[in-house]
Formats: structure tokens, sequence, C-alpha cells
């Protein structure tokens, strides 16, 4: 499956919703990439800020199957949107 950049953008969205949702996982997303309330409400439509929340949210498997089964995904689904945002295409081998 293949995801548009604007089926991606909707999918971080849902993802970042999710988080917001979470009361463990929220604090820690918002301590690892260091924004503020505001900074989500003002970031939240911009492709490479989305691209991160995916980055955080597949950092876990824990979390992509949570996040997954929640919205009835494959689990694939968030590693195939993050390559359609901005910086999803380059390899990182850590």
């Amino acid at each position: 499956m293949s995801f548009s950049p604007e089926a991606a953008e909707t999918l971080a969205l849902n993802a970042l919703s999710w988080l917001a949702g979470n009361d463990e996982l929220m604090p820690v997303f918002m301590g690892s990439t260091g924004v503020s309330a505001a900074d989500l409400r003002e970031r939240a439509g911009d492709p490479a800020f989305l691209g991160s929340v995916l980055d955080f949210l597949t950092m876990d498997d824990k979390w992509v199957i949570a996040f997954c089964d929640h919205f009835g995904l494959d689990y694939s689904a968030p590693l195939q949107a993050r390559q359609a945002l901005p910086g999803g295409g380059e390899m990182h081998w850590t």
C-alpha cells in the first residue's frame, strides 16, 4: 500500500490525536520532541512535524499495534505513511 502525502498527513493527524488522548505517552512525546501544547496546535498542519509524530510512534511496536488496532489499520500503515512525508524516504540505520 502506498500513501499519498495527503493520506499520510491524515494518518499522522490521527496518530497525534491518539497520542493526545494517551495520558502516558503524550508527556513522553512532548518531552522527547520538546514541543509545548501551543506548538502542537501551531504545527499540526506542518507535514514535517507530522513526520516526527510518526517517527515517534514507530519507535515502539507496542505503540504501533495499539494505534493501528484503535483505527483498524494494518500494522505497516504508520511506516508507509511516514515514507510519504518530508524526510520519510531517508534511510536511518540507527
